[in-house]
């Protein structure tokens, strides 16, 4: 088959790779990592599979945990062959992919938190993943899709579900009522993460929600989600903590969502909040993060709570955030495909990653189909 193959830092290229199979080899657990055997996994292929900004770094900073190495963790595709323990109808099936591989023993995941597993494997980064043909990925990674979801939607299942586990982490009401619809939310950050999270509150209900990013590109793409004008602002080119405070008639934002990674735009959440507001931390840093003694005041005496997230929850439940994702697919309340902005050949995938290197063009989700 062939493979997007990353064996070593900045040396990724389409190549010939071994296609994977049922013999026995099953998912390889390295350092303590989770391990499957080949009786529970299927072979899947792929049929969609979009880059995550985390990509770029591993493929061109820091490598990966082991070389040679399939990256990509966002994908999906279809059954076509089954482990002993697999039911056998679920060959031929359409699915998407939940990356993160759980021990299953450890407290976290005894407790159904799969997301905080302590010694998890993980497609794309620690084993191989689906910038390919074919992966063998654990059944119970799967996920089957409605008729009326796309291989292209479901690419997106990923970070969509990890938009929506951070709004679940900060408490927000999934159905608000008339009350809570105007609960004052901002989201810094428009980013994938940043605008799914919009996408999905604006799908929820909620009419009063306030975006920063830091390109016109962002603002248009905010407009385009029914966000106001006066209801974005440019982290570079305007004041946003003045206006929040003029949007919010001083009263502060209820809810706060970094989903940036850096210093200024939390230390920004924190002078926006209101009294006993959310600030929900989402991005990844981008370096070492600091509180000024003035910022660590305003958590004490404004008694906000600071909420961390990292991935979703997939626990083959209908209240885990794969599953409300795909409902809200399935019911047509969220269109996340009108965010690929570089929709590409598998063939043309490796551009994707020099565009999200560069930064030489706009981009939201860079995808290849096959």
């Amino acid at each position: 088959m062939k493979a997007y193959v990353l064996n070593g830092i900045g040396d990724i290229a389409l190549r010939d790779a071994q296609k994977p199979e049922l013999n026995g080899d099953g998912i390889a657990g390295r350092n303590g990592q989770t391990s499957v055997s080949d009786d529970d996994c299927v072979i899947l292929r792929v049929r969609a599979a979009g880059i995550c900004g985390s990509d770029i770094p591993r493929i061109y900073k820091t490598g990966a945990y082991h070389h040679p190495l399939i990256p990509g963790h966002e994908f999906s595709g279809e059954v076509t062959e089954t482990g002993s323990n697999v039911p056998s109808d679920l060959a031929g099936k359409r699915v998407g992919v939940f990356p993160l591989i759980p021990c299953m023993k450890c407290a976290p995941c005894r407790s159904g938190h799969y997301e905080m597993c302590r010694s998890y494997n993980y497609l794309g980064s620690r084993c191989d993943g689906g910038f390919a043909e074919y992966v063998r990925v654990p059944a119970s990674s799967l996920i089957e899709l409605p008729g009326n979801v796309t291989f292209e939607q479901a690419a997106m299942l990923e970070p969509m579900a990890v938009a929506m586990h951070a709004i679940r982490q900060c408490g927000l009401p999934l159905s608000p009522d008339d009350k809570e619809r105007s609960t004052r939310i901002a989201v810094c950050g428009m980013g994938t993460i940043g605008l799914l999270a919009v996408m999905h509150l604006k799908g929820m209900g909620y009419d009063n929600i306030i975006c920063i990013g830091n390109k016109e590109f962002h603002r248009s793409k905010c407009l385009e989600l029914g966000i106001p004008s006066d209801h974005y602002f440019d982290f570079n080119t305007d004041d946003p903590a003045a206006g929040i405070r003029e949007l919010t008639d001083g009263e502060g934002a209820d809810y706060y969502f970094e989903c940036v990674g850096k210093n200024a735009a939390i230390s920004l959440g924190l002078n926006v909040l209101g009294a006993s507001g959310a600030l929900q931390l989402v991005g990844n840093p981008a370096s070492d993060m600091t509180f000024g003694k003035d910022e660590y005041w305003k958590i004490l005496r404004q008694q906000f709570t600071v909420t961390g997230t990292w991935n979703s929850s997939y626990r083959h439940s209908p209240d885990d955030d794969w599953n409300l994702v795909v409902r809200s697919l399935e019911e047509g309340r969220i269109a996340p495909e009108n965010f690929i902005t570089h929709l590409l050949s598998f063939e043309e995938l490796g551009r994707g990653f020099e565009i999200m290197r560069d930064k030489t063009e706009d981009y939201i989700k860079v995808m290849c189909h096959m």
